[in-house]
């Protein structure tokens, strides 16, 4: 396992440059699979796409819950390796999966319960709602196949290893693209499925990510089956949720109140939603390299930090606050330039080009503050301090965004919705660096962390 213990020497920029990288794949590569299935859905006709559009908010809601046990996952298994405490090692990652199991069991059953009431409440009806039904009873049957490959990725990336959960992604999209057209409209001795083909292509493609995901984990010496009671397996999930609790809460911070903004910008008509949805597709291009360089922090300073090498934790903050916050203002000089270009593919109506446009004017520029928020958050995380991340993106979405739209919407019209994300990205990224300039200090005080106890009656069983 000392092996795997890679993010505690070399150049730190460099390095967080190489675990960077693969991460911006892997999420283009999770854009590209949402791309595939609307693409074929759409094929089938505008009720099943519709049908998708009411599935969003519960797959993005698992999705959050989901990635927040994954960084808790990353979180916690980096920092034992760190420490070089196997053992810790094994337990952290098995329980993860099982945490996942179990989690993703609970949400499966509660979904295919109740999951017809949940959709007529958000207003699904009609032929509609058959739809969603017939593509969500094979979600909600798949969901474990869906959620255990992002907790193994998560503890690979734990390792300094994001190439491998790149590959996995990059496969699993190549995989669906081939299944969704088999599954959706059939060809030779497979039927067609439909919309329900759709989640069939989904939770197979999953399944393979799965598999492999589990088997290198297995090779590398890290998934095995160890001797744990009860009791330990629960002491693993609350240093698992301690960090991923809060960070599934962050992940569904983003989402909610995007919702409200939707709301708030719908007032000024279709054209003004058209050009929010244009916009926010395009900053999620312009933040992908400030999310991966912030996602690469978790496991470096896990590492670092389990190997009591608390200089090169700081040297790392600091780096990748000035590589994420150059970003920023890199991506906000190119919308300069390219800007209007780029928000052409998705439409040039007029009306609609100008509220890009004036997205682009003033929210754009906040995402050098931007950058530094997102590193902060990760780094609390990294550090166990998950709490902390939630607290700051509260206070940026419900604090500042959320009450100053309405405000500004009705003082200046629409472009006061945008000075409204503009002072909440770049009040918070500022309350962010302070607060963890002066939580680091007290931590570097602190005694390191346990090592998991590694008696003979927690011997190793050979897989």
């Amino acid at each position: 396992m000392q092996q795997e213990a890679r993010l505690i020497e070399g150049p730190v920029a460099r390095t967080l440059v190489r675990l960077s990288a693969p991460m911006v794949v892997a999420m283009f590569a999770m854009v590209g699979f949402n791309i595939v299935d609307t693409f074929y859905v759409g094929q089938l006709g505008t009720p099943q796409l519709a049908a998708m559009g009411f599935t969003l908010p519960v797959v993005m809601a698992v999705n959050s819950i989901s990635l927040g046990i994954g960084v808790g996952t990353t979180a916690v298994v980096s920092q034992a390796i760190g420490r070089r405490d196997t053992e810790g090692v094994r337990r952290l990652a098995l329980s993860s999966i099982l945490l996942g199991l179990a989690v993703s069991t609970t949400m499966a059953i509660a979904g295919l319960v109740g999951g017809r009431a949940l959709f007529t409440t958000l207003g699904a009806e009609g032929d509609v709602l058959e739809y969603v039904i017939q593509y969500m009873s094979v979600w909600f049957l798949g969901l474990p196949f869906v959620v255990i490959p992002q907790n193994g990725n998560s503890s690979l990336r734990a390792t300094g290893d994001t190439k491998t959960p790149a590959k996995i992604m990059l496969t699993v999209l190549g995989i669906n693209a081939i299944l969704d057209p088999l599954f959706i409209f059939g060809w030779g001795p497979v039927p067609g499925y439909g919309l329900r083909g759709a989640a069939i292509a989904t939770v197979l493609s999953q399944t393979c990510a799965m598999v492999v995901a589990l088997l290198v984990l297995h090779r590398r010496g890290i998934l095995v089956r160890v001797k744990m009671t009860a009791a330990e397996v629960l002491a693993a999930w609350r240093k698992v949720l301690k960090v991923g609790l809060p960070a599934s809460v962050t992940q569904l911070i983003a989402p909610v109140s995007t919702g409200v903004i939707t709301a708030i910008v719908a007032t000024y008509g279709v054209a003004a939603v058209a050009g929010f949805g244009v916009a926010t597709r395009l900053e999620s291009f312009a933040v992908m390299v400030i999310n991966a360089i912030g996602a690469a922090l978790v496991p470096f300073v896990g590492q670092n930090w389990g190997a009591g090498k608390k200089a090169r934790v700081s040297r790392a903050v600091k780096t990748a606050l000035v590589m994420t916050a150059v970003w920023g203002a890199f991506v906000w000089l190119l919308s300069l330039v390219v800007g209007r270009p780029a928000a052409s593919i998705f439409n040039d109506e007029p009306a609609v080009m100008n509220v890009v446009m004036a997205y682009m004017a003033i929210v754009f520029p906040s995402y050098a503050l931007l950058g530094v928020l997102v590193t902060t958050l990760n780094a609390f995380n990294a550090l166990h301090h998950a709490v902390k991340s939630m607290a700051l993106s509260v206070v940026r979405m419900f604090v500042l965004y959320v009450p100053l739209a309405y405000v500004g919407s009705a003082l200046f019209g629409l472009n006061g919705v945008w000075w409204a994300a503009f002072i909440g990205n770049g009040l918070t990224g500022v309350i962010a660096v302070l607060w963890f300039r002066h939580r680091f200090h007290q931590m570097e005080a602190q005694p390191p962390p346990e090592v998991w106890d590694t008696d003979s009656d927690h011997e190793l069983v050979t897989a």
